[in-house]
């Protein structure tokens, strides 16, 4: 397994007049290979939750292990955590900052201590994996398009194969075309390799078609954890704090409740299009 929190609290500020408790008591297991889809309003806890995993913060309280080793102990390798879960910020020219697109991405697995050869090998691999042509390696990655800064930032986590990808809002800013690519770009190497993804989004529309288990965290707690489809069956709930379903899921509703026989159990676009044609045909 990836993952264990075992009573994990966080709180910015402690112990003065401007305190916050960000994560109050939380447990998670996440295990090796799972998609999973991180959502809540602002000041939730999500982003603070994420970046306990990678040991960018550390709790005020609890324990997290990775595989099996408790990773506040005074000789765990944090290096070696994070070298093994990589981290995609939302703003990704706070990770490019080399001359060029091929050396930026070249930069972690050079840190790894990997042979030149494999360091290069390392950068061609991820780039074509994320879809970066070839044309825009050499140049400056303040050159590219939010998009493409977006491709070459996953590619430089990528290129030190993580076991575990974590994925902070990928897609903001992007359109919907570019959003679309860089999701199916992430489902697509998910699906070869098998690591465990865990995507922070805001869209209920992306984490519906992509992932197969939502954390809903709500004031530092985890409001809900199960698999899409038993998440926005309390869609209702999700409202009351400040999230919503996807918008398919209203029209489904809405439709049971104009007398009509379907199943109000889709949360895609695709599920949504089959019940509705089992409804006609």
């Amino acid at each position: 397994m990836s993952f264990i929190l075992d009573n994990v609290s966080y709180r910015y500020s402690e112990k003065t007049a401007y305190e916050i408790t960000a994560l109050d008591h939380v447990n998670l297991q996440i295990d090796d290979g799972e998609f999973i889809g991180v959502i809540g309003h602002t000041g939730s806890g999500k982003s603070t939750l994420i970046q306990h995993l990678n040991g960018l913060l550390k709790a005020t309280e609890g324990t997290i292990y990775f595989n099996g080793q408790d990773i506040y102990e005074e000789d765990y390798d944090l290096r070696d955590l994070r070298m093994q879960v990589g981290m995609v910020f939302q703003y990704p020219e706070h990770q490019l900052f080399e001359e060029t697109v091929f050396k930026d991405v070249c930069f972690g697995p050079k840190n790894q201590g990997l042979p030149e050869k494999d360091v290069t090998l390392r950068a061609y691999e991820a780039l074509q994996n994320v879809g970066l042509p070839e044309k825009y390696f050499d140049v400056s990655p303040f050159e590219l398009s939010g998009g493409q800064k977006r491709r070459a930032a996953i590619a430089g986590v990528i290129a030190m194969k993580p076991q575990v990808l974590i994925l902070d809002e990928p897609t903001a800013g992007l359109d919907p075309k570019g959003r679309d690519e860089i999701l199916d770009m992430i489902a697509d190497m998910h699906a070869r390799y098998g690591n465990t993804v865990i995507l922070v989004s805001h869209s209920m529309e992306d984490v519906a078609k992509y992932v197969d288990r939502i954390i809903v965290m709500d004031h530092g707690h985890v409001k809900f954890d199960d698999a899409p489809r038993q998440v926005f069956h309390h869609y209702k709930e999700l409202e009351e704090i400040g999230l919503a379903a996807p918008q398919v899921t209203y029209l489904m509703h809405e439709m049971k409740e104009k007398g009509m026989d379907v199943s109000t159990e889709a949360t895609t676009v695709d599920e949504a299009k089959e019940a509705i044609l089992r409804l006609i045909g």
